[in-house]
């Protein structure tokens, strides 16, 4: 496949193949989240955003994976080092009772491994002060690790959330959620937490907020925290979790008074704030960390997705000195995916992937913008985390369906929304060629609606 000049082809999707196998997956798997029949083959050409399918029929990645393959497929700049890898087993250690190495030295080795990728999360962190790192499997490990590390520095048993967040499924991080109420429903749920409105206007400001965050002066968190007629005793809150920019919860970017409201309210009552960066960091804003973007300056981080494994990265103060408060079997010792990690964030740096996002997100969201079509309400994107909003649910999933028909892979979010999120290092002829398919969807779904279509 030569990157340069592929472009989607479809016949039938999902074709035969694709169907056998999928129905023969569903014969065991248990019910979930799967959008649609899609069935990438691992054995086929694949480079980029383009991806080949059992059928054979081409398709223009713009999921990454959700966020978890940020470099696409097949990224040379990866797949050259794991070429001189001779794959081992097991790839797994009991990553909390043992260390993994390779020839060299630990600050140089001929493979990183998760030794290195701490390194690397420590000097990606180092502007905030974090000099620590605990690996997991997971993002919902790395949540619960983070609600878990600031229970124990803090010695509170209460937590602040927002409305339209996601951490996870596990139970602990499920009872942070405020996305969608299937995700919650009948589970047991930690006690004690506490929610607070998202912005839900980018441009917004404390005189023009209608979300009810701001509000006569002050905000909801602000009097949430009030010494004298707040509800919620500072001496009882372990932290407050947020994340830069909602994913599942509609890819909503918050406005700039809100997030220094929040670093504000942080700061002055000492409440540890943590970042949920699982999708949002690693490059795909355009920052290395959604917060970046910011005012303000989380004490924990958590990260997974894009690195492959799960890591809360925190400092000293803030991790338990018992040894035995957090610990994994596999926590710090996967090694092929430690390596992907450190690799990835290597690859990001050497190519400037940060500013290739902001650019081609600009151009995206541009496009997008300027075509407009038939029920989109809205565009916006910060980098390469762009959604595109319409006026139904029932339009946003007739638009994937038309998507997925011309070639384009897409994802919902939110109620409404479609998500966007191309490999960092898309080109612009990638983004054009995207642009074009999904604004064509848009018009399939426009014409099939008022009975002109094909």
């Amino acid at each position: 496949m030569d990157r340069d000049t592929a472009e989607p082809v479809v016949e039938t999707m999902p074709g035969e193949r694709a169907r056998r196998w999928a129905a023969h997956h569903r014969r065991t798997a248990a019910n979930s989240t799967y959008v649609y029949d899609f069935v990438w083959d691992v054995t086929a050409d694949a480079e980029g955003p383009f991806c080949t399918d059992v059928d054979g029929n081409v398709l223009l990645d713009f999921t990454s994976h959700v966020a978890a393959a940020p470099l696409g497929y097949n990224n040379p700049l990866l797949m050259e080092r794991f070429e001189e890898f001779d794959l081992v087993d097991p790839t797994k250690i009991a990553g909390q009772d043992f260390y993994v190495g390779s020839p060299g030295t630990p600050a140089d080795p001929e493979f990183p491994g998760p030794t290195q990728l701490m390194d690397r999360l420590r000097e990606l962190t180092s502007h905030l002060g974090m000099d620590r790192v605990f690996l997991s499997n997971s993002g919902a490990e790395a949540v619960e690790n983070a609600i878990k590390i600031c229970y124990d520095a803090s010695g509170g048993s209460r937590g602040v959330v927002f409305e339209g967040g996601f951490h996870g499924r596990t139970l602990g991080a499920l009872s942070l959620n405020r996305s969608k109420s299937v995700q919650r429903k009948g589970y047991p749920e930690l006690s004690g937490i506490a929610d607070v409105p998202f912005c839900r206007d980018r441009h917004c400001s404390p005189e023009s907020c209608d979300c009810g965050f701001f509000r006569d002066g002050s905000s909801a968190l602000r009097e949430k925290l009030d010494p004298e007629t707040g509800h919620l005793p500072l001496e009882d809150l372990a932290y407050v979790i947020v994340e830069p920019v909602q994913g599942e919860g509609g890819y909503r970017i918050p406005s700039e008074p809100f997030m220094e409201e929040l670093a504000a309210v942080s700061s002055e009552h000492g409440v540890l704030l943590i970042a949920d960066e699982i999708q949002t960091g690693l490059g795909r804003t355009g920052e290395m960390w959604g917060s970046d973007h910011f005012a303000i300056e989380p004490d924990v981080i958590t990260c997974a997705k894009g690195l492959r494994v799960g890591a809360t990265v925190s400092n000293d103060a803030v991790f338990p000195e018992e040894n035995a408060r957090i610990s994994s079997t596999w926590g710090a010792g996967d090694v092929v995916a430690s390596m992907q990690g450190a690799l990835t964030i290597d690859a990001i740096r050497e190519a400037d992937l940060l500013e290739n996002a902001r650019v081609r997100g600009r151009e995206l969201v541009e496009r997008l913008s300027d075509a407009g079509g038939e029920g989109v309400v809205d565009v916006r994107g910060l980098g390469l985390m762009i959604a595109v909003e319409f006026d139904s649910k029932d339009r946003r999933e007739a638009v994937i369906e038309a998507a997925l028909r011309r070639g384009l892979l897409t994802l919902g979010c939110g109620h409404r929304s479609i998500r966007l999120l191309p490999p960092l290092d898309v080109t612009e002829r990638e983004i054009e060629l995207g642009a074009e398919l999904l604004c064509a969807a848009i018009d399939d779904v426009a014409s099939e609606s008022t009975g002109t279509g094909r």
